[in-house]
């Protein structure tokens, strides 16, 4: 496996999710306020809110909080105003690693995240350094137990997916942006399972780890995924199966 789906799976198997779960909420509010600033309450017109507001319930984010992250997004309610931005920045061995920021104090969440590069080997670079590396497009994660794959293939292609391949114990299908909203709601609707479901950044080429180097890069990318500022973090890192084990003990 290589990207982001790397990642998301290493991340399922030791807990990152679970041990975020306590600030997702608060992440996912980020979300929805800012897709509805910049276009509105409306989801069937706001294409970036329904897909907020779908990953929040996927979530189980209380209706209330979606709501209220509405009404603030809209002005209705008072609430902090969020600033987009993309750092970028080098892992341990040349990896390349983007962050997806929300946050109210741009400056304050420089100096952390600078800080967090460079207690695990790292460091931020300037804007632009790895994002041509990679390309946006919507990724899904399916347990490979859940369905026959030339069933999937079948049904993936058919809504408009780009890819569909077999990684490990998952099948990895990715698609265009503008295919993502309609191959969802067609697993949806077909009770395709999906243990991840989102827009990211998928990288071009990918550079193999060690052991050492990989423990290194792990720990950076919790480090980030634990900062209330960061929504989404992705990188071109790839742990041969051989080591993975080692690497994911600790």
């Amino acid at each position: 496996m290589a990207g982001h789906s790397h990642w998301a799976n290493i991340a399922a198997k030791k807990g990152v999710v679970d041990k975020k779960r306590g600030k997702l909420f608060g992440k996912l509010s980020r979300a929805i306020i800012v897709a509805a600033q910049h276009g509105g309450g409306d989801p069937v017109m706001n294409l970036a809110l329904r897909y907020a507001i779908d990953k929040a319930r996927k979530a189980s984010m209380p209706k209330e909080n979606i709501d209220r992250a509405v009404k603030k997004g809209c002005g209705e309610l008072s609430g902090e105003n969020f600033e987009e931005l993309v750092y970028e920045g080098y892992g341990s061995a040349g990896v390349a690693v983007l962050c997806d920021i929300l946050t109210e104090n741009r400056n304050r969440t420089a100096g952390e995240v600078r800080k967090i590069f460079e207690v695990h080997g790292g460091n931020l670079g300037s804007t632009g350094c790895v994002a041509w590396m990679f390309e946006r497009k919507g990724l899904f994660l399916i347990p490979a137990d859940a369905i026959e794959e030339d069933e999937l293939f079948e049904v993936a292609l058919e809504v408009g997916a780009d890819d569909v391949s077999a990684n490990g114990d998952v099948f990895e299908v990715t698609c265009s942006i503008d295919a993502f909203q309609q191959v969802s709601e067609e697993f949806e609707k077909r009770n395709i399972p999906t243990n991840l479901s989102e827009l990211s950044r998928i990288p071009d080429t990918t550079v193999d780890l060690g052991v050492e180097d990989g423990k290194k890069v792990l720990k950076l990318m919790e480090a980030l995924e634990d900062h209330d500022d960061v929504q989404s973090v992705t990188a071109n890192f790839n742990i041969p199966d051989e080591i993975m084990a080692e690497v994911i003990a600790e």
